[in-house]
């Protein structure tokens, strides 16, 4: 049984060295981050009660967070740079070799292995688990829940940001970001395999997770940022934890 969709990695190991660059084929996720950082931030304090008061902002000291299909190292880096004990997995060896070396580069002790949840063997050892933008690339979604489900501590948080299954998600996700704006590259997503947010809760619930929190991504065109939103018709984020 495998989580691997070896189409999936070869479509993204061919953009691989396009990771940092911010005005590359991976510009909406440098242009998502922030809004991503701040909420997985601001649930982490409050879930662990960490005090707004902390030296260097290095909220995550302490902290073990596994980042799964961790690309380049775009979220890996600046919870790493926040204090956290980061590793990332990937599925793709060439995503993982620029991961390593832009950490390099910029001094970081983040540990990146080409590895996939299901063969990870670290039980009950992260406190937080990162599923950003990849459960729509997966296969078998209810194995790849299971198998995170293994490596989170009992009362871990884990993220998991994913795009709906809608008629405004087809239009907004595919022929909008990939025919009309350019902003990714054409095939990076297939509509059949979005997910639902009930769907997904279904998925966590059935798997030893509660969920604490939804909330909905929006692009704002005229401010060209995201933000928060009640909309999840589009790209959204669950927050859950094991129990």
């Amino acid at each position: 049984m495998s989580t691997i969709n070896k189409q999936e990695i070869q479509k993204f190991s061919k953009l691989a060295d396009e990771w940092w660059d911010v005005n590359g084929k991976f510009k909406p996720l440098h242009m998502f981050n922030p809004i991503r950082i701040e909420y997985i931030i601001e649930k982490i304090k409050f879930h662990f009660n960490i005090s707004k008061e902390i030296k260097n902002n290095r909220y995550l000291e302490n902290l073990k967070i596994l980042d799964i299909g961790c690309g380049g190292g775009l979220i890996s880096e600046p919870l790493s740079r926040l204090g956290g004990k980061v590793t990332g997995i990937d599925a793709s060896e060439k995503n993982v070799k620029v991961a390593k070396l832009h950490a390099q580069k910029n001094n970081l002790k983040i540990r990146y292995l080409q590895n996939s949840p299901e063969k990870f063997e670290e039980y009950n050892s992260y406190d937080i688990i990162l599923n950003l933008e990849i459960v729509e690339h997966v296969d078998d979604i209810n194995l790849y829940i299971k198998s995170c489900e293994k490596l989170l501590k009992k009362n871990g948080l884990m993220f998991t940001a994913t795009i709906n299954r809608t008629f405004t998600s087809y239009v907004k996700a595919i022929i909008g970001a990939e025919y009309v704006l350019r902003w990714l590259p054409i095939g990076t997503h297939e509509w059949s395999k979005f997910i639902k947010p009930e769907e997904l809760e279904n998925y966590l619930n059935e798997n030893n997770f509660k969920t604490i929190d939804v909330k909905g991504l929006e692009f704002n065109p005229i401010f060209r940022k995201w933000k928060r939103s009640d909309d999840f018709s589009v790209n959204y984020i669950i927050c859950s934890k094991k129990n």
